[in-house]
């Protein structure tokens, strides 16, 4: 079932020279650079900031799988975006990528993250996302 009350963020890059491989394309690595930096907006643009709710709370959200999908290579220069959006957050946070140009929208590339909450220093895993995090990814 699809979550109705989806919730989304967008941000706006374009392609440094030092993220680039020796085949002048963006390095694969890179892809989950961007991934991670529209998701960090994306908390914050919801009210959610993990670094200030782990001082808080002591629990932790650390990344558990990650996936991209390489379809068309990002190259020097150009203008991208990134779009983030939550698609589960009760048992783990999963969110989605797509990467498509500003010029013409092709897209680059897919990804998926999922993240699960974990009690520190103890490093035990909730098995629920806390219910004030849930509420603020919109379930």
């Amino acid at each position: 079932m699809k979550n109705q009350n989806v919730r989304s963020h967008e941000k706006q890059f374009t392609v440094p020279f030092y993220d680039l491989d020796p085949m002048q394309v963006v390095w694969h690595g890179n892809y989950l650079k961007y991934f991670d930096t529209t998701r960090e907006e994306l908390c914050f643009a919801l009210g959610f900031d993990p670094v200030t709710y782990y001082k808080r709370t002591n629990i932790l959200f650390p990344i558990i799988k990650t996936s991209t999908k390489h379809i068309v290579s990002l190259r020097y220069r150009d203008d991208f975006t990134c779009k983030a959006v939550v698609q589960e957050a009760r048992y783990k946070i999963v969110v989605d990528f797509e990467i498509r140009l500003n010029n013409n929208e092709t897209l680059c590339a897919k990804g998926r993250s999922e993240q699960v909450a974990v009690k520190y220093p103890e490093t035990e895993i909730l098995f629920e996302i806390p219910n004030d995090i849930r509420k603020a990814l919109g379930f």
